[in-house]
């Protein structure tokens, strides 16, 4: 990489902070491409170069923070024995990380007002969805490999865990619950139920 492009590279990361800053802070809606100019001094035109809407900027976002959050898991999910642990560990991540971080509620508002007016958008939001159901598949087949789970459709287990977590995102966050983590162990044991050779259930851990 030659020193223009590394400088291009610094201002596109400069912005995509500022920008995250921004969109915690005041949200999503709130946070227009001139706060983000002021915020970053960089121009419009400079914005648009590196991400091509506000839009578009928010999407970088997104990507980069689901590519933090597997690094991170990547980085402990050695320290679970069993893929059923796996699945507590990950609600716990979920719970303890996302749950009630700032740019989630960021999210929450770019879904739920249909932020996505674009193709580009769509298109890149469907890729986000896709990654995400292809690491459940990949978690999951590892406890259909293992024997831990009967030989049940890969593609409709993964749908099923994301809706579930998804689902349980969202209610937690729109009813205030003062501790999530139960009711996602909760949740996950009532799915091992149905998916655990010889209909076992696991043990519950501790909370």
């Amino acid at each position: 990489m030659n020193k223009k492009q590394q400088q291009s590279e610094e201002t596109k990361r400069r912005i995509a902070e500022a920008a995250k800053a921004l969109f915690m802070q005041k949200g999503y809606r709130s946070t227009s491409i001139e706060d983000i100019v002021e915020a970053t001094g960089s121009s419009k035109g400079n914005i648009y170069y590196h991400f091509k809407s506000k839009e578009g900027l928010f999407l970088h976002l997104i990507e980069e923070w689901d590519m933090e959050w597997l690094e991170k898991w990547n980085s402990k999910e050695h320290q679970f024995a069993t893929t059923a642990d796996k699945l507590f560990g990950m609600a716990e991540q979920l719970v303890r990380d996302d749950l009630n971080h700032p740019f989630t509620k960021a999210l929450d508002e770019f879904i739920t007002n249909n932020e996505a007016s674009t193709e580009d958008a769509s298109q890149r939001i469907a890729e986000i969805i896709q990654k995400r159901l292809a690491f459940n598949q990949h978690l999951l087949r590892q406890g259909i490999e293992s024997g831990e789970f009967e030989n049940h459709n890969i593609t409709h287990l993964a749908f099923i865990f994301e809706s579930l977590i998804g689902g349980l995102s969202q209610m937690s966050r729109m009813t205030q619950v003062a501790d999530a983590l139960p009711i996602y162990h909760s949740a996950i044991q009532m799915l091992l139920h149905g998916i655990a050779k010889n209909n076992v259930w696991p043990i519950s851990p501790s909370p």
